[in-house]
């Protein structure tokens, strides 16, 4: 087979096909949103000094967003120093 004939089945391909690690983030985003929306409550939360009163799911998925950008951009500087 020439190279043309395998490029749109390689495993872990741009947009090619489901993987097992694609099927595990997908659980693991579906199982974080389940949790977050259901916390709710009203908790007040310490952001260094401020004391403040908010919905701990909106706490909870800032730092959701945050770990996944922190994670991204390890990722991405590590990907970098491979090439």
């Amino acid at each position: 087979m020439s190279p043309k004939d395998t490029a749109g089945t390689r495993r872990g391909d741009r947009f090619g096909g489901i993987t097992p690690g694609r099927i595990g983030m997908a659980v693991v985003a579906v199982l974080l949103l389940v949790f977050i929306f259901e916390n709710t409550r009203d908790v007040k939360i310490r952001l260094l000094i401020p004391e403040v009163t908010m919905p701990l799911y909106l706490a909870l998925l800032g730092t959701a967003l945050l770990g996944a950008a922190c994670g991204w951009y390890v990722g991405r500087r590590g990907a970098r120093g491979r090439k």
